[in-house]
């Protein structure tokens, strides 16, 4: 039944929180369309591997933007009633086991079911999982999470894997295909905290539930199983699209090239040593800058909740919308950095330097924020301006970009070839435990004043910068040539 009937019966002011959601699928056709201009002149397995990645990431972070928030708001308003400690500590759980199970992922692919249908074996759990949570029971919550992370352990590190399969050794367009395919993961990052938080928390949305005799207080399990849905609506685009593959990514325990032909494997020789020991040198960075990073699920989360005004140009919001800022950001800068890299040519920064970068503007997110917390402690009745949570997330972002794609086509080149699956893991196994730590330090913020609480994590991210720029040179003799 259509809901705008009646969400035009309410007053004007209420009305205009719809017009960020049209705004969201105004956005996502734009740069759906953008998208699919860019892939043009990549392999045309990059496509559907592009769409399934896009929905997978609307179910991931459009359940991001609701989980702490769900966990802690009272049964009365459809939530779990848990204390803010527990809550941070099973989100911290949760998204460190969705990353972390992507090295048994990994490997899995590597051994047994091969790299293809590791990703749709992958997305019926995912599926699954969204569908527990929107079914309401304590039990069932626990067990959905427990599938999702499962299902997101085999889908989301053997789906970036084919990427890289779709290249031949040294094709300068791997980089930029990555780029692209990091955009379709910002796609569904953009609107899945606008759509799922409108269904979540809008009033007029919740209201109309009740008017159809549905459930008034579950907008948030409306949402998880509309996140599923959309994973579903990934997953039959991606096995009607099998044909585009080849034979990419389809055979256990080997590596087949864009034209099928098989990689043999040797044994391992010294220089695939050392690029392994790069990849577990850069997966510790890696952890500080998502530990930094992934606080938009956690404080920032909660700091645009209780203590961010929620209106901007006359419009309401909802403080799970500040989730989608990252990729609106990210959607517009990602052509520029793309472009970037390929204009400096022989000036570009070495992967060690970028990722130094990324650590240095994260830092500098949190450092933002610092001048408003000492307003609100001032005034604890504050209500800040939004605009201070949309120049942080801008920082975050280029951050992001600095290290984010520029990791996942750094350690497609580095891991040999019968460890691409185990690998690519361990990198995403390094955002799980950023992920983990960041849930544990939204469960104790509020024992820290918001400044102290932004101002230490500024420390720690411009301390390990400098770190890193030491190590650096050491870095690139050990990378033996890969730029």
């Amino acid at each position: 039944m259509n809901l705008l009937p009646l969400a035009l019966q309410a007053d004007s002011v209420t009305f205009t929180s719809f017009t960020p959601l049209l705004v969201a699928v105004a956005l996502w056709v734009g740069f759906v369309i953008y998208g699919l201009f860019s892939l043009r002149n990549h392999p045309k397995g990059l496509n559907p591997l592009f769409f399934t990645e896009m929905w997978e990431r609307f179910s991931y972070y459009g359940m991001r933007a609701l989980l702490l928030l769900y966990m802690t708001a009272p049964a009365s308003a459809g939530g779990l009633g848990l204390s803010l400690k527990l809550s941070g500590l099973l989100y911290g759980l949760y998204t460190f086991f969705v990353y972390a199970l992507s090295v048994p992922g990994g490997w899995i692919a590597d051994r047994f079911l091969g790299y293809r249908k590791a990703v749709l074996v992958g997305g019926v759990l995912i599926a699954l999982g969204e569908f527990a949570l929107a079914s309401g029971p304590l039990a069932l919550f626990y067990v959905g999470l427990a599938v999702i992370a499962i299902g997101t352990g085999l889908l989301k590190t053997n789906c970036t894997s084919i990427v890289g399969m779709l290249y031949e050794k040294n094709d300068p367009r791997q980089d930029g295909g990555y780029t692209i395919y990091y955009m379709g993961i910002n796609i569904g990052a953009l609107i899945a905290p606008l759509i799922l938080g409108f269904m979540a928390q809008d009033p007029v949305f919740v209201a109309a539930l009740g008017k159809l005799g549905l459930a008034s207080a579950n907008g948030w399990r409306w949402a998880f199983g509309f996140a599923g849905l959309a994973m579903v609506a990934g997953l039959i685009q991606y096995s009607l699209r099998q044909g585009s593959l080849g034979d990419v990514g389809l055979k256990p325990g080997a590596r087949l090239s864009a034209n099928g032909e098989q990689i043999i494997h040797a044994p391992l020789s010294p220089e695939e040593r050392s690029r392994m020991w790069v990849v577990v040198i850069l997966v510790f960075f890696i952890m500080i800058f998502f530990f930094v990073f992934e606080q938009a699920g956690t404080t920032l989360n909660l700091f645009a909740d209780e203590h961010t005004r929620m209106s901007l140009f006359g419009f309401t919001l909802r403080s799970t919308w500040f989730q989608s800022v990252n990729s609106i950001w990210l959607l517009f800068l990602a052509p520029i950095f793309s472009w970037l890299w390929i204009a400096l040519k022989e000036k570009e920064p070495s992967s060690p330097i970028k990722f130094t970068l990324g650590l240095f503007f994260v830092g500098a997110g949190m450092l933002l924020l610092v001048l408003p917390s000492l307003a609100y402690t001032a005034n604890p009745v504050l209500k800040v301006s939004p605009w201070w949570l949309v120049g942080t997330y801008g920082l975050h972002t280029i951050g992001e970009l600095c290290l984010s794609p520029v990791g996942l086509s750094t350690v497609s080149k580095l891991a040999p070839a019968r460890y691409s699956g185990v690998m690519m893991g361990v990198f995403f196994f390094a955002i799980g435990m950023g992920n983990m730590l960041a849930g544990l330090a939204g469960g104790f913020s509020g024992s820290l004043q918001p400044a102290t609480l932004f101002g230490g994590l500024f420390a720690i991210t411009t301390a390990m910068a400098l770190v890193l720029v030491a190590l650096t040179p050491r870095i690139k003799r050990m990378m033996g040539g890969v730029h």
